[in-house]
């Protein structure tokens, strides 16, 4: 289905340091796009977004207020992280050397980067932020971001984020880790450093959020391929002591994004008529739409990027097959995904037109069975 995640295993027979091939470049950032993360280009062969136009690289302006954007190119890094299927085929299609960022804010991650890199530890007061380390403790051996996630783990009776099994977890050429959550209650953490003296959760342990974005897993710079560990695809929910932790170190979230209020029925409000019979659209409507009502009912942790992903995925295949009408179709489900997430319009967009997009090349006939 659409909606899977397809990222290279651990053993994939690519070369090391060798770009993707057309054919996997493009299906990597497509099936990153499917799964509601918007993507940008990376410099090939680097983990640096690709370069700007000349116009953007010589005046300065706020990328909200750029041309470029509207017009379909990859100018100013995650600010061009899109989710449209046609404009990621163009992209990758004539550029399979770009590498593939994703960026985390609009895609609602939180990913914990975990460096190892040689060099001396800081300050005391800087190694965990907030929390003392008297002159009598010993740190001969803290040598890199394992170690210090690791002490901030043990100090709160909790397993490591580097050990999470349950979540999607991608080994880097340089030898740290990518460690994959989702967030949860509509919260816009922030990105951080973690040698920043202000906002950081541990040293050597930076935090890509809002304002930030992450390679994607598949992607291979001059270094080495980011690959993933183990079978798991799927980034987990933020750990609650996480999210505490996070807010403890000023990754604080946004006030301006409402939360998620309950959902009425709007399923049953919507009367809709294919080929003159209007009760069995109704119904089947309502069936489809059910999950991502549901995704109002709880403020976190009921995976709305995907309940929505295969909702438009269905209701294309339903409107391609002529068994529902596409303008009310469509506008149904905007309503229930923005009722259900408020706030977060632009997304909701992005993903319903990823959806339609492929279910409508796939007739969900009334058999249930797709050609």
């Amino acid at each position: 289905m659409s909606a899977e995640l397809q990222i290279y295993p651990s053993d994939s027979p690519r070369s090391v340091g060798r770009p993707l091939s057309v054919a996997a470049s493009l299906s990597v950032a497509q099936s990153c796009a499917r799964r509601g993360w918007p993507v940008h280009p990376l410099a090939p062969g680097r983990k640096t977004p690709a370069a700007n136009c000349p116009s953007c690289r010589d005046a300065a302006h706020a990328p909200a207020s750029c041309p470029c954007l509207r017009e379909g190119r990859w100018c100013h890094s995650f600010h061009a992280g899109t989710l449209d299927q046609d404009r990621i085929e163009q992209w990758w299609g004539r550029h399979p050397e770009f590498g593939i960022g994703v960026s985390c804010g609009p895609a609602g991650l939180v990913v914990i980067d975990i460096d190892a890199h040689p060099a001396e530890p800081p300050a005391r007061d800087r190694i965990l932020p907030g929390i003392p380390i008297g002159d009598q403790v010993n740190l001969a051996g803290l040598a890199n971001g394992f170690h210090t996630l690791a002490v901030l783990a043990a100090l709160r009776g909790q397993p490591s984020p580097g050990e999470d099994t349950s979540t999607l977890r991608v080994n880097t050429p340089s030898g740290g880790l990518h460690v994959w959550y989702r967030s949860t209650g509509n919260r816009r953490w922030k990105s951080s450093a973690g040698s920043s003296p202000g906002r950081a959760l541990a040293w050597q342990v930076d935090v890509r959020a809002h304002g930030s974005y992450i390679i994607a897993p598949g992607t291979t710079t001059q270094y080495g391929t980011y690959t993933p560990i183990d079978d798991v695809r799927e980034p987990a929910a933020l750990p609650p002591w996480l999210a505490q932790e996070l807010d403890r170190t000023g990754h604080l979230p946004a006030p301006t994004i409402p939360a998620p209020r309950p959902v009425p029925p709007r399923a049953q409000q919507a009367v809709l008529a294919a080929g003159g019979d209007r009760g069995p659209a109704e119904r089947t409507l309502a069936a489809v739409l059910a999950p991502v009502e549901a995704c109002g009912q709880v403020a976190e942790g009921a995976g709305f990027s995907d309940a929505l992903n295969r909702a438009a995925y269905t209701l294309g295949g339903l409107i391609a097959a002529g068994r529902l009408p596409h303008q009310e179709a469509e506008q149904a489900l905007k309503d229930t995904a923005a009722a259900a997430r408020p706030g977060q319009e632009l997304r909701i967009e992005q993903i319903i037109r990823s959806g339609f997009a492929a279910g409508l090349q796939r007739p969900l006939h009334a058999t249930g069975r797709r050609p």
